[in-house]
Parts: structure tokens; sequence; C-alpha cells
């Protein structure tokens, strides 16, 4: 089960960080309606959703890291 857990963590921050590169390259009118930030005709980037995104997926690779490290015997 922790296994899992440590897989799934890594896989969602590497998810998490391509969702803050797509933040970042794409105008607020043009994301999908299920993102959080979008407003139609709206030409803004959402930079704050972007560092966001960015910050989640970095702390779960964080976690998936030490949670997957041998300990020490």
């Amino acid at each position: 089960m922790k296994k899992l857990l440590v897989w799934a963590s890594g896989v969602l921050g590497i998810v998490f960080i391509g969702l803050a590169i797509y933040y970042w390259m794409t105008p607020a009118s043009s994301l999908p309606m299920f993102l959080p930030g979008y407003i139609a005709g709206d030409a803004a980037i959402h930079v704050k959703h972007g560092i966001a995104s960015l910050l989640l997926g970095l702390a779960l690779l964080i976690y998936s890291w030490f949670a997957g490290a041998k300990k020490a015997s």
C-alpha cells in the first residue's frame, strides 16, 4: 500500500508541475472550463495559479522521494 502511495504522489507531482507550465503558457480564456481560473474572453495569464500548482507538485515529489527512501539499518 505504501508503494502505491509513493508512486501516486510522484505521478501527481509531475502532473501538477505540467499543469503549472500549462497555466503559464495559456491565457485564461483558452483554459478548459473545469480548471480554476477560466474566464471567458480574458487574455490574462494566471501566474499565481501556476506558482501554486508548481509548489504543490514539488511538495508531492519531495514527499514521494522521502517516503520511498530505504531506511538505514
